[in-house]
């Protein structure tokens, strides 16, 4: 969302940002808005214990009284700003805010795991969509009828290349539009202690399993005997600390990945694509579609594998030794070069705020 939003100042487009507070909110660095329910780090670390792929497929990460006030509270401040357009990450009370304000949603969250590429089975599941029909259906809006239309907006933006996707631009269909990777750069250095850790002999493995439990990582990063570097973020990790092992918060996956020999992350679009910019190969514990869509895209161009959770030392040893998947990810680190993601999506996003 930074970058898209720097991106559209540059264009000249009048931004505001708003959030519901949380765990990342200490890194906007930017003039923004707090809506209100806030989300403190207790409700984080909750939603992410509910959130797709972790929580029972029958609820909707909210509760329907936190939804119905956090869809009713970003419709007031729509209107109260002027909004024409709402461009959000993974913030899916939108999709019932913006209608109550008449305005138009654009997402990037699905990353790349659109109808277009589907297959029509997948079109009628319906996880997590049952909070947000109760809710909708008492705000008068219309209904969400399925997972993949929970991801997406009035336009969904793919942040991905035609290469690694498999489809041209043309065949994508109306409603959605390739920007090229899109990922996060938080404006924070390097810890020193990282960066020593880092510039050690040996290969290191980057644990960033940023939206799992605590006692997967756990399981994952003992069974591991080279060094590792793990993002803690909402959660505590200390007890994994030791001579071989960096516990951290937050980190600027950015500038950690190139530094690196291996990722480990549930595949989401936002590691993804942060390995894949940097060169480095990766393995991955997909935990719902959207995830195990990117490892298989990942997998058949040579860059990823699945982890095994019983074979993980094994397994890393392989990937560490073997010079092929390195050379497939700097052959997508070559495609990524090639654009420039949040100016594509400015551009869409202007496109689309000024069509009629």
């Amino acid at each position: 969302m930074l970058d898209i939003h720097h991106a559209l100042r540059r264009r000249g487009a009048q931004v505001r940002i708003a959030t519901h507070g949380g765990t990342h909110e200490n890194q906007l660095r930017v003039p923004y808005d707090v809506i209100e329910p806030r989300m403190d780090h207790e409700r984080c670390v909750r939603f992410v214990q509910n959130g797709l792929g972790l929580g029972p497929p029958d609820q909707s990460m909210y509760t329907d009284d936190e939804l119905r006030e956090h869809a009713l509270a970003e419709a007031a401040y729509f209107r109260e700003h002027g909004v024409t357009v709402a461009v959000t990450g993974i913030a899916l009370s939108t999709l019932l805010s913006t209608r109550l304000a008449g305005i138009k949603l654009v997402t990037e969250h699905a990353g790349s795991w659109v109808p277009p590429v589907l297959d029509p089975r997948v079109l009628e599941l319906t996880w997590y969509c049952d909070g947000f029909n109760r809710v909708a259906d008492e705000l008068g809006v219309p209904r969400i009828p399925s997972l993949p239309e929970l991801l997406c907006g009035d336009l969904t933006l793919v942040p991905e290349v035609p290469q690694v996707l498999g489809i041209p631009a043309d065949e994508l269909g109306d409603g959605f539009r390739y920007t090229g990777p899109l990922f996060a750069h938080l404006d924070l250095p390097v810890p020193d202690r990282v960066s020593a850790f880092l510039d050690l002999p040996g290969p290191v493995v980057y644990v960033a399993l940023t939206s799992t439990s605590p006692d997967l990582i756990r399981r994952i990063v003992r069974q591991l005997h080279t060094r590792v570097l793990v993002a803690g973020t909402v959660h505590d990790l200390a007890d994994l600390a030791g001579d071989d092992v960096l516990v951290e918060g937050v980190l600027p996956s950015h500038l950690i990945m190139p530094r690196v020999d291996l990722a480990i992350t549930t595949g989401g679009q936002g590691s993804v694509q942060t390995a894949m910019a940097s060169g480095t190969p990766l393995l991955a514990v997909p935990l719902q579609p959207e995830q195990q869509h990117n490892v298989d895209l990942l997998h058949r161009l040579g860059a990823a594998e699945a982890l095994d959770l019983d074979q993980v030392g094994p397994q890393v040893d392989e990937m560490l030794g073997s010079g092929s998947h390195r050379a497939a990810a700097r052959r997508i680190q070559s495609w990524y070069d090639e654009v420039d993601g949040p100016d594509r999506a400015a551009e869409a996003i202007m496109e689309f705020a000024a069509a009629r």
